[in-house]
């Protein structure tokens, strides 16, 4: 489907752009937005060095399989045929929980390694399985508790009630959620896609690091906290959680006290993340720095990996942008949408949220200027932004990882899941705030 969605998307800008005299800025878009995939992906290089290699430490000290175990119960729900001790499991909960906390930097390296443990069980290389299809519709439904970065976008342009979108975020994801599980399990039992089903692996493929991570999981099985170093990570946790409470205390002299904790949860949960993974590791008695370093060789090769796919979506979203078919798309269903609710000014948002994240923040940003960040639009907006992923990107990503080009039900399963949560926001949005 993403081969015949990417043919039609080109082919449908290159006409539109030709009937509506635009192909310059046709032309200037491929160039502009090969050129941007790349920067991306490089930018993406470092980002994702570090936090697989910080995977790995935390796989090295045994953490990841006692994630594994501790979620079983949950997770066995929704992928029974998984096997119960394998890695993506702790993987999958890593990157599902920096999602909902808005850590949007680490949840992508999580992801894709999530998406390469899944692919160890898979029979047929190269087609999504049921699996890999059930957790990108978990990933991109976008459930979230801290929208922390449309909370500080909403506070900048001088919002009265910046984190006035946590209910209707919360709401919206949640029903975003739900119908995205509920459609992956469905259509995984339609012919179509039953018929195409790859064999599952009960145990993870061969390959040539097979050796390695059965050493390394040994390894960590036997690791015992070194009992001095765990006093000495406390009094870290200690004198760490002192200064957070301290720093809420300053900020709310100075702002209310929910933009306060916004402000911490904003800036100092990434950083609490990263040193929990390094203390946890380091209590285990693992090297952390060559175990990081380790971890980061795998990173980067990913991150090359993805090029060539990223530069494809992007490519194809610029064409469509450029020749004023989003325009034209727009124009065609406003009358349609007004009858539920949703103002003209917000439809350009739910139409690019699925395609473009910076497009979709810049759109979503010129509407509350022009608006207002706490009128009908702004929440809105806000809460499309919160709510929902940039499902195209996601896909391109995380399949690119592992060369997945048989995406079976993913694009229609997040699809659905996307709908659901514009429907949900409008629906919630013009129940508080119409």
């Amino acid at each position: 489907m993403l081969n015949g969605i990417f043919v039609f998307v080109v082919l449908t800008s290159v006409l539109a752009a030709a009937l509506s005299g635009e192909m310059q800025a046709l032309t200037d878009a491929v160039i502009a937005s090969a050129r941007n995939a790349v920067d991306l992906a490089i930018g993406l290089v470092g980002v994702m060095a570090f936090f697989l290699g910080l995977m790995r430490v935390a796989s090295d000290a045994g953490l990841m399989a006692r994630l594994a175990r501790l979620v079983s119960p949950v997770m066995r729900l929704l992928f029974p045929a998984l096997p119960a001790d394998s890695p993506a499991i702790s993987a999958m909960l890593l990157n599902i929980s920096a999602n909902m906390l808005g850590l949007a930097n680490a949840a992508t390296p999580f992801g894709i390694k999530a998406i390469e443990e899944l692919d160890k069980h898979n029979g047929q290389r190269g087609t999504a399985t049921n699996d890999m299809v059930l957790f990108l519709a978990i990933n991109t439904s976008g459930l979230a508790l801290i929208p922390s970065g449309m909370i500080a976008i909403r506070a900048s342009l001088g919002s009265s009630d910046a984190a006035g979108i946590f209910l209707t975020t919360w709401f919206a994801s949640a029903c975003a959620t739900v119908v995205g599980i509920t459609a992956a399990m469905l259509l995984a039992r339609l012919p179509r896609y039953s018929a195409t089903a790859p064999e599952l692996l009960s145990a993870p493929a061969a390959d040539a690091d097979a050796p390695q991570d059965a050493a390394r999981a040994e390894m960590a099985a036997e690791r015992r906290a070194s009992p001095v170093r765990r006093i000495l990570a406390a009094l870290f946790w200690v004198v760490f959680l002192i200064a957070a409470a301290g720093a809420f205390v300053d900020r709310m002299t100075q702002e209310p006290a929910i933009d306060a904790l916004r402000g911490i949860a904003s800036f100092w949960l990434l950083p609490a993340v990263v040193a929990f993974l390094v203390l946890y590791g380091w209590t285990r008695q693992v090297r952390v720095y060559e175990s990081l370093v380790e971890g980061a060789r795998e990173g980067f090769q990913v991150a090359i990996r993805i090029i060539p796919y990223l530069v494809a979506i992007l490519v194809a979203v610029g064409m469509f942008r450029a020749s004023g078919s989003l325009d034209l798309l727009i124009g065609w269903i406003a009358p349609a949408t007004a009858l539920i609710g949703m103002p003209a000014e917000a439809l350009p948002m739910a139409i690019l949220r699925p395609l473009s994240g910076s497009g979709a923040m810049g759109i979503a940003s010129e509407a509350m200027t022009a608006h207002g960040p706490d009128s009908l639009v702004g929440y809105m907006v806000s809460t499309y932004q919160g709510s929902t992923e940039t499902t195209f990107y996601v896909l391109a990503v995380y399949f690119g990882a592992v060369g997945v080009k048989n995406a079976r039900h993913a694009v229609p399963a997040c699809l659905l899941a996307d709908i659901a949560g514009i429907l949900a926001a409008t629906f919630i949005v013009n129940l508080l705030f119409g």
